[in-house]
């Protein structure tokens, strides 16, 4: 076994047998590794021809840091990249004005604060009998205020109710006038009533036997009567005009047909009492024949005109 496989320390003795006690040695000498004289057998200066007189140095960058150093070099790009980024700023029109109203928005918020904070500050400074004040003031503005507002919902309702009733009477209104243009010939009419034909053949029959015809009719309750295209109103006269008849200067020619608009369960029976119209023509040999119907057209119209003196007294 060699000095080298000895483990350091324990005393080696080759004549020792199995199981008997080993006497301690003298201790050697750790033989020392041959410096590179003496392992090469050659002088030193080859030993320093072989190794690099000098290691050059890797060249400085702008950071400080070596340009050799591939990680060095790539966290400097970046580094370069994130400025380059950063600086000089590129805005566009929408950021500038987001921006803008960004900051207009913070300055408003700031001078509110502002605000409130020194109206805060004012009242916590102030007295016990200024504040007693202010509440008073406070609550008779705030009393006056609700009475403006009742005064003026008045208003409105009292318009409201004005123009509402405005409303009303332009409709009344205008319904009188169809009433009146219907009474007074101005305007066409329909509704139920009965047709009433006079045959007279011989010529018997006169002015006189039909404006009791036309009085018999407005008292059963006619609204509207036309008399062979002439428009009966309450100005109508009629006169004697040879054999025939003229109803307000108009000479009509016989059969005289009647149109009434009114109730036919009371107009008819009105025409046929004892000594009635009916009765009258009848005996100067004439024909008369009434007919019911749940439509009577009454289209013949009178001018309206304007009296010359009269005046309305609701001014």
């Amino acid at each position: 076994m060699s000095n080298e496989d000895a483990t350091p320390g324990l005393p080696e003795n080759e004549n020792a047998r199995p199981g008997e006690p080993v006497e301690p040695s003298e201790p050697r000498e750790t033989p020392r590794p041959p410096g590179p004289q003496e392992a090469s057998g050659t002088p030193g200066p080859r030993l320093r021809r072989e190794l690099p007189e000098e290691v050059p140095a890797a060249p400085v960058g702008a950071f400080g840091e070596q340009e050799g150093d591939g990680d060095s070099s790539r966290a400097q790009s970046g580094r370069q990249r994130l400025v380059k980024g950063l600086w000089p700023p590129r805005l566009s029109r929408a950021q500038l004005i987001v921006a803008l109203l960004l900051f207009g928005l913070g300055f408003g918020l700031a001078v509110q604060v502002a605000s409130n904070s020194d109206g805060s500050s004012a009242l916590r400074g102030a007295r016990q009998e200024d504040l007693v004040r202010i509440l008073d003031e406070l609550g008779d503005r705030t009393q006056r205020l609700q009475d403006e507002k009742q005064g003026l919902e008045d208003q409105r309702s009292e318009l409201e109710n004005s123009s509402d009733r405005a409303e009303e009477a332009r409709k009344q209104t205008a319904e009188k006038e169809k009433q009146l243009g219907i009474l007074a010939g101005t305007l066409a009419a329909q509704g139920p009533g009965i047709t009433m034909t006079i045959q007279d053949a011989k010529g018997t029959v006169h002015a006189d036997m039909l404006l009791d015809a036309i009085q018999e009719l407005r008292a059963a309750g006619a609204e509207a009567i036309q008399v062979n295209g002439v428009r009966v109103v309450a100005g109508t006269y009629l006169t004697d005009s040879g054999k025939s008849v003229s109803v307000d200067g108009n000479k009509i020619a016989q059969p005289y047909r009647f149109k009434v608009i009114g109730k036919p369960q009371d107009l008819e029976p009105a025409l046929n009492i004892p000594g009635g119209v009916v009765q009258t023509v009848e005996k100067e040999q004439a024909t008369v024949t009434v007919d019911s119907s749940a439509k009577i057209v009454v289209d013949a119209l009178r001018a309206a005109k304007r009296p010359d003196y009269a005046r309305s007294s609701s001014q």
